[in-house]
């Protein structure tokens, strides 16, 4: 029987990132062609403002613009464009989709909460569908999605308003940041977590996708440069990962950006994130994480091709 082949490409317009993603997807199995990732802080200033901010506009298109350019050379059938937390908060988000569809001819897709899930556990699990309840966890840069599931169906998510450019925006005034920052931060993070889970399914097993979690292990393996198929499938533990919290909080930025493994891009925002996992971590009583390359991206690949195969 022929296998069902498609070329695609997904660009995801994120609160911290814009992401790039080409490849051929056979019979619901995703092979990467190119991927590309910019730090370009779509969302920086969304929390105070409630607005995408002219410059940070600027720098996601940019990057826009490059990758249309790599799918055109590459020849996709179609360019799957997404939006998240960023776009769905600010009270100009429409008017950027609207600029994306008249620069670029791209019809970028506004995410709910509910979809950005859905397509975060697919493109975590597809490979392996969990045998055991899971806790999938994405921390972006506005928002946190947190989804539990078992094989193929999602038995709870939440998307919980943390995210490392939010939250450094709303506690983070100090190089290094102080105590009290650390604590005030934890605490809010804390609470959203508590007040979303509250009397929901547990978990026995974590993945955690996106710029936090690959960061942390190629600072553990002390990766120079950073090797995605060495970072895929890599342990984390909670001990480990409160031991690098101590390590990154405890240097001023300028320090924390020499640290091997560690991008330069990430580093301002990269405390925020590893306590967003931690307090993740503790609420659901899980002491390791398994980290994955394998995130919205994946699982929204896997959607355009299905939706090609449809016709």
């Amino acid at each position: 029987m022929a296998l069902d082949s498609h070329r695609v490409a997904v660009v995801d317009i994120g609160s911290n990132s814009t992401r790039l993603l080409v490849a051929e997807v056979v019979d619901g199995r995703v092979s990467e062609i190119e991927r590309q990732s910019r730090v370009t802080r779509l969302g920086r200033g969304v929390d105070l403002s409630g607005q995408l901010s002219a410059e940070a506009i600027e720098a996601a298109c940019a990057a826009i613009a490059d990758y249309v350019a790599i799918c055109r050379e590459a020849e996709v059938e179609s360019i799957e464009s997404i939006a998240t937390s960023a776009v769905r908060d600010a009270s100009n988000g429409s008017a950027f989709v609207a600029e994306l569809r008249e620069r670029f001819a791209l019809s970028a897709r506004v995410l709910d909460g509910e979809e950005e899930a859905r397509l975060t556990y697919v493109g975590a699990t597809a490979e392996h569908p969990p045998s055991e309840a899971t806790l999938v966890v994405d921390i972006g840069g506005g928002s946190t999605e947190l989804i539990v599931g078992t094989g193929t169906e999602i038995a709870f998510h939440t998307s919980l308003q943390a995210g490392v450019v939010r939250h450094s925006e709303r506690h983070i005034a100090s190089d290094p940041p102080t105590t009290i920052e650390l604590e005030a931060l934890a605490a809010d993070v804390r609470t959203l977590i508590e007040s979303a889970t509250t009397g929901q399914p547990g978990a026995t097993a974590a993945i955690g996708v996106a710029g936090t979690p690959t960061s942390l292990a190629a600072v553990e393996m002390g990766l120079e440069p950073y090797d995605p198929k060495q970072v895929h499938g890599h342990t984390l533990t909670l001990s480990s990962i409160q031991r690098l919290l101590s390590q990154l909080a405890s240097a001023p930025l300028a320090k924390r950006v020499e640290i091997a493994g560690m991008h330069p891009d990430r580093a301002p925002t990269i405390v925020s994130g590893v306590v967003i996992l931690v307090e993740t971590m503790r609420a659901f009583g899980l002491d390791r994480v398994v980290v994955s390359e394998h995130d919205i991206l994946y699982g929204a690949a896997i959607s355009a091709a299905a939706a090609l195969q449809r016709g």
